[in-house]
Parts: structure tokens; C-alpha cells; sequence
């Protein structure tokens, strides 16, 4: 059975002991009844791993004692940004949590003309702090050692401007037949552009094209806003990312 994998955003160094966080905390002490002596493994997001052993677990505090820093072999090769629109519900939960399990790199939630979710202020950070707790989950479940930032909202003519370094720019469009398999393989990384649930605009669609971005289709069939880049971020990890059949990866 694998050591439980807790994030924690202190320095981590093999020797040191680290406090853990009231929610970290709570999850290993009164979730997990972890005792003292036990394993576990912490990461932080710099791209390593730092088995641990359980130093204190008390009421009030639980601590570890880092033994040792392992480099992390769970690193996606291919830099993806997702620009998601934001949906309702769990739809945007669910879109954060599976493209951190596949390797997305960056995400950043994005307004258009059809979005129906209206955040500003207060609701607009709490719901980015949110989504970063829901990255840093999904990393500590499927074993990355790395998070995805979760940007801040971002409006469609700034994000055209942020996924420029991109060498390769998607507008996930379902009226087109050019498939990502005749595309030429990036090696500055993928920029996906998935609207919101009534699709983007026309007009949203041809200036992304304006702006660089290649229209892809994931077969015939409409997708759901939180499907699409799943579909997406799978189909670009096996084209050309360290899924098996990748034979084309940036840097291989």
C-alpha cells in the first residue's frame, strides 16, 4: 500500500522537521489515525518527493521528519495550459481535478460571451483558492509532485496573449474534420481553448483564429465543457506527451 502523500507549502529539506497544516493535520491525525512512527510522503510542488516519518501527532499539532529527497518520475513532459470558461456547480471542479490527474501544466479560468457564471471580489478569490485546493488534491492522489497554478479569471483577449508562447494553439471546435493527429508536433507546448456550455461565440471562435488558434474537433460528437479537455489533454499526452504510444515528445 502507498504512504499516504500530503502537500504542504513549507520548505522541505532532507533532516528538517515540518509542522503540518490544521487541515493536512486533521486529515492524517483524525482521518487517517496515523501514529507517531509511521510513513508518509510530502511534497511541496518543486518537483520532488520527501519520504517522511511521523515525528508528533497530537490534538493541537501534527509533525514529520523528512528523510530523504527523491526526484519525482510522475512529471509530464509536455507543457499544456488549459483555458477552461467557467461553468456551474462541479463542472469546473471536475475540469481541474482530471486535467491535473492527466498533466496539465497551467489553468486558467476564462469569461466569454455565453459564460453564465458572473464572480467578482470576494467570490472570485474564493472560488480560485477553491480550485488550486482542488489541484493540490487531485496532484496528492495520482502521485505528481508538481501543481498546477490555477490563474486568475482572465478575459478571452488575455488569454489569446498568455498562450502565446505556445507553439501549437487549439480552439476545441466540434465543426471541423482536421483531427490533432495531422498537426504538427509542438515543442513549446499546447495551448487548449475550451468554451463554456452554449459553446463559444462565432465570433469568439474566428478570433482565436485570429489570433493563432487552429480549430480541433474530438470526433463527431458535441462534448460537455468539462469532458472536452479531458478528451483533449488525453488525445495530446498519447500524441505527443509520456502516455504509451508517445513517440514524439518534447525533449525525447
Amino acid at each position: 500500500m502507498r504512504n499516504p502523500r500530503i502537500y504542504t507549502d513549507a520548505p522541505l529539506q532532507e533532516g528538517h522537521t515540518v509542522f503540518l497544516d490544521d487541515s493536512s493535520a486533521h486529515h492524517v491525525g483524525k482521518v487517517l489515525r496515523m501514529q507517531t512512527g509511521q510513513p508518509l510522503e510530502l511534497f511541496n510542488g518543486d518537483g520532488a518527493n520527501y519520504p517522511a516519518e511521523l515525528d508528533e501527532v497530537g490534538k493541537k499539532r501534527v509533525s514529520a521528519r523528512i528523510l530523504s529527497r527523491e526526484e519525482s518520475t510522475c512529471e509530464p513532459c509536455l507543457k499544456i495550459l488549459l483555458g477552461q470558461v467557467i461553468s456551474k456547480g462541479d463542472r469546473m471542479d471536475y475540469a481541474v481535478q482530471k486535467s491535473t490527474e492527466l498533466g496539465v501544466d497551467t489553468i486558467v479560468p476564462l469569461t466569454s460571451e455565453r459564460c453564465d457564471v458572473r464572480l467578482k471580489g470576494d467570490r472570485e478569490d474564493k472560488r480560485i483558492r477553491h480550485w488550486q485546493q482542488v489541484a493540490i488534491s487531485a496532484a496528492e492522489q495520482c502521485g505528481r509532485a508538481t501543481v498546477p497554478t490555477i490563474a486568475p479569471l482572465t478575459s478571452l483577449a488575455d488569454w489569446f496573449s498568455l498562450s502565446a508562447a505556445c507553439d501549437l494553439r487549439l480552439v476545441l471546435h466540434h465543426r471541423t474534420d482536421q483531427p490533432l493527429s495531422t498537426m504538427t508536433p509542438p515543442e513549446k507546448g499546447v495551448a487548449l481553448l475550451v468554451g463554456p456550455e452554449g459553446g463559444l461565440s462565432e465570433a469568439e471562435i474566428a478570433a482565436a483564429r485570429e489570433s493563432g488558434f487552429s480549430p480541433a474537433a474530438m470526433g463527431p460528437r458535441v462534448l460537455r465543457t468539462e469532458t472536452a479537455p479531458v478528451a483533449a489533454i488525453t488525445l495530446c499526452q498519447w500524441l505527443w506527451g509520456d502516455f504509451s504510444g508517445a513517440d514524439q515528445a518534447p525533449g525525447r
